[in-house]
């Protein structure tokens, strides 16, 4: 929701309806971006969707008749959603205002969306700009400039040649979920050798100086069938993909670090070449590659920008936010000022709890609870429960937009503890258990732990950078014994909880301006212990969108080992909890492990 040229909400749909990427119409997104606003449907001026459909059909057809008769299963598929609600967007996006809407509807292009959300809340006056994902109408990147209140998008990738889906298809091939399961490649990666590197860009890809490419498409099945791959794909890599939950051999590791290494590598022959194109020293990314933390802190080292700045919700959900931007500077014509450190507001954009609904809802479940009013003794109390080994489940202020928990909707750890990781993972998280966990670090102590720039800022978390060698723990010796997920077993630094194996890892920054009482919280622990590092995850279980009111916090609580839970200033020990039954937990998790 953009109001006068401000961001004042965004919310995605799943946060509400606890579906994960719900697809469905985003009824509770928009009432509570409404009501956030203090607007009714009657007083928008313009509704912005992120694309346009009646293009993006056109690439369906046009895909289907180009892959004929192969093709029929996946269009067939498709082609029900299409014909009852996508193509007659106007009328769904009316309806779901209740009819009370009757101005223009905008339809932006995928990438321009996009590009206006990397650049219209970034802090610079002009930039260069770079879109990278699987597919809009027909464009998979783009890249081109923005200048005050505008963008200028002068290149583009076309469908099937797609990096995003170069990266997905690998995904697919190594058992995990298209779409959702990308962060768990990259997580994979470092535990292997980079081996199929060479196979990749012979076999798969004609790259270009520039970073441009085309993929051989007889080794993918994406545009005509239901796989991401296909046959030829099995005999280039020794066998059929991954069968999910099964586990993971060397070839996975070696495929992940393999195709990370090309995804890398590809990405920096873009920005290079833009940069000499457009020879500016500010680079803004968007689209669902940009998430790629590991890539982002490459780019930000070996690249030639001096400054990068990526859309927190970089992939389709902030599509609309940059929809909306792009509608109010460059079609209406509204001057822009960048805003200073952005216009994101610390994507702190969602619902914010209130204590007295807190407190009815923890009076109405019987849930014992501590109040601390004074906001000094309440950070100190945290702080010394996380140093005592305690898992904190924190729920405070504005949930984030995006895919990172920010420290609205986290779940907190002490990295110094070499086993929270594994205790995060496997009896908090449920997730696999090589996944690894970022830390959140004062921002003028970033330099101090990490090998970035002086006072390095990165308070979305779409920075890697590696852990500085006087912070490492010498394991030469043993390193070379291990493999694959053995390495797991290696204590690398004096933050272990979130070192990975390659001593990387993904920084979150905090301040005082942006940050309020999580600031406040890393001080206190920073006192109290020295260390200005904790572990900072998404509040949630693995399948589970990040909870987003404090009744979902308190289930997902009970449901798992968190042991204290911070409800803005209310404190809930697990040990004074009601027990829930092991069939209302497995009930619980059974709704997520669905993937």
């Amino acid at each position: 929701m953009v109001v006068d040229g401000r961001v004042v909400a965004a919310a995605q749909e799943e946060r509400f309806t606890r579906i994960k990427h719900d697809a469905g119409f985003p009824r509770q997104a928009i009432d509570y971006c409404l009501s956030a606003a203090g607007l009714s449907p009657d007083q928008v001026d313009y509704v912005s969707y992120y694309e346009k459909p009646l293009l993006k059909f056109d690439r369906l057809i046009e895909t289907y008749l180009a892959y004929a008769p192969r093709g029929f299963r996946s269009f067939l598929a498709a082609l029900p959603i299409w014909l009852k609600k996508k193509l007659h967007l106007r009328r769904e996006i009316r309806n779901g205002l209740g009819g009370q809407f009757t101005r223009q509807i905008i339809f932006p292009e995928h990438h321009e969306s996009h590009a206006a959300s990397a650049f219209f809340p970034s802090p610079f006056d002009e930039a260069a700009i770079l879109t990278v994902d699987g597919v809009g109408e027909w464009a998979t990147a783009t890249w081109g400039t923005g200048h005050e209140n505008r963008i200028h998008l002068s290149h583009e990738l076309r469908f099937p040649h797609s990096l995003g889906m170069l990266y997905s298809a690998f995904t697919y091939f190594c058992g995990f979920k298209v779409n959702s399961g990308e962060y768990k490649l990259m997580g994979l990666a470092p535990y292997g050798q980079p081996r199929y590197a060479d196979l990749i860009r012979d076999k798969l890809l004609d790259i270009k100086p520039d970073g441009s490419f085309r993929m051989n498409m007889q080794y993918f099945n994406y545009c005509a069938g239901l796989t991401m791959t296909s046959s030829r794909f099995d005999q280039l890599f020794g066998g059929p993909s991954r069968r999910p939950e099964s586990p993971l051999t060397d070839r996975e590791m070696d495929l992940a670090a393999s195709i990370q290494l090309v995804t890398e590598e590809l990405l920096l022959k873009m920005i290079h070449h833009i940069h000499r194109e457009t020879k500016q020293k500010n680079l803004c990314l968007a689209g669902g590659v940009a998430l790629n933390c590991v890539a982002n802190g490459r780019i930000l080292r070996e690249g030639p920008f001096e400054s990068i700045w990526i859309q927190p919700a970089a992939g389709d959900a902030g599509g609309a936010l940059g929809a909306a931007l792009l509608t109010w500077h460059q079609l209406l014509g509204n001057p822009r000022v960048p805003q200073q450190p952005d216009g994101q507001s610390g994507s702190f954009l969602g619902p914010m709890p209130d204590e007295t609904a807190i407190r009815q809802h923890l009076e109405r479940v019987n849930a014992p609870f501590e109040y601390i009013a004074d906001e000094d003794a309440f950070c100190q109390k945290i702080a010394e429960l996380i140093a005592a080994g305690k898992v904190i489940g924190w729920v405070q202020g504005r949930m984030e937009f995006g895919p990172r928990s920010l420290g609205a909707r986290s779940i907190l750890g002490d990295a110094r503890n070499p086993t929270m990781q594994s205790v995060m993972n496997l009896k908090i998280k449920f997730r696999e258990s090589f996944r690894p966990f970022a830390p959140v670090v004062l921002q003028d102590r970033v330099q101090d732990y990490f090998e970035t720039r002086s006072h390095e800022s990165s308070p979305y978390m779409l920075l890697v950078a590696p852990v500085r060698p006087d912070h490492r723990t010498e394991t030469i010796s043993t390193e070379s014994q291990a493999s694959g997920l053995d390495k797991l077993k290696l204590v690398r630094s004096d933050i272990p909880a979130v070192t990975h194996v390659d001593y990387s890892a993904r920084i979150q920054t905090v301040d005082a301006n942006r940050h309020g009482r999580f600031y406040r919280l890393l001080k206190a622990f920073e006192a109290l212990t020295g260390c200005p590092v904790l572990i900072n995850t998404s509040f949630n279980v693995r399948g589970e969108p990040i909870v987003c009111r404090p009744d979902e916090a308190y289930r997902c609580f009970l449901a798992t080992n968190i042991d204290v839970l911070v409800l803005e200033k209310f404190v809930l020990y697990k040990e004074q909890q009601p027990k829930l039954s092991p069939e209302a937990v497995e009930g619980y998790l059974k709704q997520f492990f669905l993937d």
